[in-house]
């Protein structure tokens, strides 16, 4: 069968076997990357799902997730963004309130969710549209807890800063401070713009996991 029958025959059973093959090793491939993640990241993707499950119908998107790691310095990359569908953790700065660092030392102190504060709430949120706002393109979030409840009368965002940056590290130290938003390094905000918003959960807490 040398005929194009035979010839598309012929590519039929190549395209199956390399398909086959690919199906092969799909799970290899998994399994290394796995591997690959630190005890840090697997956690903080284990605690993502956690807080995905938990958070229920408030979601409307589920494939990422945000985690928040407030026991960590200001100059750790300590706002991870859990891939949920590849198992994949990428890890930024990111500022936490003035009124939970008061003596402006890099280490968030407290939580608090009262109106004015100027801290940093702990609680899981829901990372919604964007806006227009004071730091240019931003992302509203809704407060899921009682911890959180007054996130968007407080005006509590993500947004960009330059006092989020490496730079700014290099020269003082430590982040700027927010007024209780998450503020990120404006390079690396377009990931959240483009990854986070649209339903997304955004969890904080003081959790001191090293990735």
């Amino acid at each position: 069968m040398d005929g194009p029958v035979g010839m598309m025959n012929r590519r039929s059973m190549l395209a199956g076997v390399l398909a086959g093959g690919a199906a092969l090793t799909l799970p290899v491939r998994v399994a290394a990357q796995a591997r690959s993640l630190s005890p840090g990241q697997a956690y903080i993707l284990e605690l993502a799902r956690r807080e995905v499950a938990r958070a229920g119908d408030s979601l409307w998107q589920r494939d990422l997730a945000a985690i928040a790691d407030f026991g960590a310095h200001s100059t750790y990359p300590r706002f991870h963004f859990a891939n949920l569908e590849n198992g994949t953790v990428r890890s930024y700065l990111v500022a936490h309130g003035a009124g939970s660092d008061p003596e402006h030392d890099g280490w968030l102190k407290h939580f608090s969710n009262i109106e004015g504060s100027n801290a940093t709430s702990r609680g899981a949120y829901v990372a919604r549209e964007w806006y227009d706002g004071q730091y240019g393109t931003s992302i509203r979030l809704g407060g899921l807890e009682p911890d959180n409840s007054l996130a968007e009368r407080r005006a509590i965002v993500m947004h960009q800063a330059r006092y989020a940056t490496p730079e700014h590290i290099q020269r003082w130290g430590r982040l700027g401070r927010s007024n209780g938003c998450f503020a990120m390094d404006p390079r690396d905000f377009k990931d959240a713009l483009w990854h986070l918003a649209g339903g997304r959960l955004v969890f904080a807490d003081r959790l001191g996991v090293g990735v």
